[in-house]
């Protein structure tokens, strides 16, 4: 009545060790994603837009500058406009803290 006998064929021997060793390979995986994830100190959270939160505004101008968002004309009236405490801006009449 038992033709193919009491075990694993051939077949179904192979099966089990690949099931066996990827479902090892997703289990150690998933831990190491935990981990650097959890283990990430601060994370990106002070970042905004991908800059660190001390960036300040010369220095982001100069990032643009290099990169070529803006030519030297701008980068030019841009930064005299940034170091001008009595420039007709947004902030003129304040004072800056």
């Amino acid at each position: 009545m038992f033709w193919y006998g009491h075990g694993a064929g051939g077949w179904g021997l192979f099966a089990m060790s690949v099931s066996m060793v990827v479902f090892w390979a997703l289990l150690i995986a998933f831990g190491v994603l935990l981990y650097r994830s959890l283990a990430r100190p601060g994370g990106d959270s002070g970042r905004v837009g991908g800059r660190p939160p001390d960036a300040s505004p010369d220095r982001i101008l100069a990032e643009r500058f290099a990169r070529g968002e803006i030519d030297e004309d701008e980068y030019r009236r841009r930064l005299s406009v940034l170091r001008d405490d009595t420039g007709g801006g947004p902030w003129a009449g304040r004072r800056r803290a």
